[in-house]
């Protein structure tokens, strides 16, 4: 069976109500087309991973998708605030949301682990650090080797990882280059893995030493052009900032947000839809 489906079959398939689940990509590849997809498909209960919570956990959280949260980080980078998920914690709207705040280099060696298949990961930090006072999960253990008091977090093992990447092959091969986050060990960590991709070729032509993610490690690869905006794909878009800044009056308001999510997500058929509908003109503009 090919690994290559459409998007809204992947969702379908691999991502279930109550599931853990991360989106990942740093600065640029965030899988901004997935996390449309789950809203259209009304997936619920989810507890969402990501290292930076940025716009495609604002949207999931303002619609209801959302349970829990487990991040480094959370922003509208550049701008401010994700005003959804700033109401949801807040004031419990649409639905009360639970937090688990961990710094960045613990969630990054926590995705480590569970990529490598061990139980917790131990890590230098936290000496002088209030977060633990708040996440009772950050532990401390001792070397049996040096004596040495040192940090231990959970692994992290979402159910899903989804990500996007430039280029897969036939087979089902993916890679990605350019600022690369966690996406690997977040794919590598992940029961089911699901990947967006820019373009599917014959040959992925990849260079010595590049970011390989082989056919075996992943569940779907889905062809989803523009799948990472307003964020970018190096070598193929560029970040789109107005998007960013306008998304800060439109995420501020409950209503405005509500009617924009179902204008442009839950009023559109797929991901090449939404971007056709954001590029037309609208009335009195």
């Amino acid at each position: 069976m090919s690994k290559i489906i459409s998007l809204a079959e992947a969702i379908d398939r691999y991502v279930n109500d109550g599931d853990s689940i991360a989106l990942e990509g740093f600065t640029h590849l965030i899988p901004t087309a997935a996390s449309h997809e789950i809203i259209r498909q009304n997936k619920q209960d989810l507890t969402l991973i990501r290292m930076t919570p940025d716009l495609v956990y604002d949207l999931l959280i303002g619609a209801g998708c959302a349970k829990k949260l487990i991040f480094s980080w959370g922003g509208n980078p550049g701008v401010g605030s994700l005003h959804r998920l700033r109401d949801a914690v807040e004031k419990g709207w649409p639905k009360p949301l639970e937090i688990e705040e961990h710094s960045h280099a613990d969630l990054a060696n926590a995705y480590i682990a569970g990529a490598s298949n061990l139980p917790f990961a131990v890590l230098r930090a936290y000496a002088g650090s209030d977060l633990p006072k708040v996440n009772p999960l950050i532990k401390s253990v001792t070397c049996p080797f040096t004596g040495e008091e040192l940090a231990a977090v959970p692994s992290v093992r979402p159910d899903v990882t989804v990500i996007h990447a430039q280029k897969a092959d036939r087979k089902g091969n993916v890679l990605l280059w350019g600022i690369l986050g966690v996406q690997k060990e977040a794919a590598l960590a992940a029961k089911r893995c699901i990947v967006t991709v820019e373009e599917i070729v014959d040959d992925l032509e990849a260079p010595m030493n590049s970011c390989v993610l082989p056919q075996w490690a992943l569940t779907a690869v889905c062809h989803v052009p523009g799948g990472a905006h307003p964020s970018y794909a190096l070598g193929y878009t560029e970040r789109d900032n107005r998007f960013y800044q306008s998304w800060d009056p439109i995420a501020r308001d409950r209503e405005t947000f509500s009617a924009w999510i179902d204008e442009y997500i839950r009023g559109t058929a797929d991901f090449g839809e939404f971007q056709a509908k954001l590029a037309a003109p609208q009335e009195g503009k």
